[in-house]
């Protein structure tokens, strides 16, 4: 019995830093022993099977075999398909009313007490707004997380110390579940 899985790396092929091609993204992934792998952008998001159940693990051995092929550390979270479609089902904002650039989910690679965010004065960025989910934030910004004041107010280390923490906007949110839930 095998499980699909989404990947979540954070921080890779951004503006040039931390460079992993999607090609051997894979091929690590194949190197670990895991099946049917498939990558979405070059955002670092891959999708494979894997008869572990233990996330955590699968996190580990692919920091551990992304730091060995490429030089440098980077934080993954790995989900499974039922978790991702969850967190979408249970989404707080009108996702179906909005645009992709305007919701965002950051995954967590465990659960976040929301005394973490309790000093955050959430009128003062209004429209803007977060929820706190299962292992996740969902962030509502309507002109982007680009132009987000909230957005950068929540990635401070204040609120992200001792975590692995990687964000998507909910177009990707849907195609990761798309790809995890056939």
């Amino acid at each position: 019995m095998t499980t699909k899985y989404a990947a979540l790396l954070r921080g890779i092929n951004v503006s040039g830093h931390k460079r992993v091609p999607m090609p051997e993204l894979r091929a690590v992934l194949g190197e670990l022993g895991h099946t049917d792998i498939a990558t979405h952008l070059q955002s670092g998001n891959a999708v494979f099977r894997s008869g572990s159940e233990d996330e955590d693990t699968l996190a580990a051995a692919l920091e551990q075999a992304v730091h060995e092929r490429f030089g440098f550390p980077v934080g993954c979270v790995v989900r499974s398909g039922a978790y991702l479609a969850a967190v979408a089902e249970a989404c707080p904002y009108p996702a179906a009313e909005l645009e992709g650039r305007q919701l965002h989910v950051t995954y967590f690679d465990r659960p976040v007490d929301a005394d973490r965010f309790a000093a955050l004065d959430a009128g003062t960025f209004l429209p803007e707004a977060f929820a706190l989910g299962d292992r996740c934030l969902y962030l509502y910004a309507p002109d982007g997380i680009g132009r987000s004041k909230l957005a950068e107010v929540l990635a401070r280390p204040r609120q992200t110390q001792g975590l692995t923490a990687t964000t998507r906007n909910w177009n990707t949110v849907a195609k990761l579940v798309e790809m995890t839930c056939v």
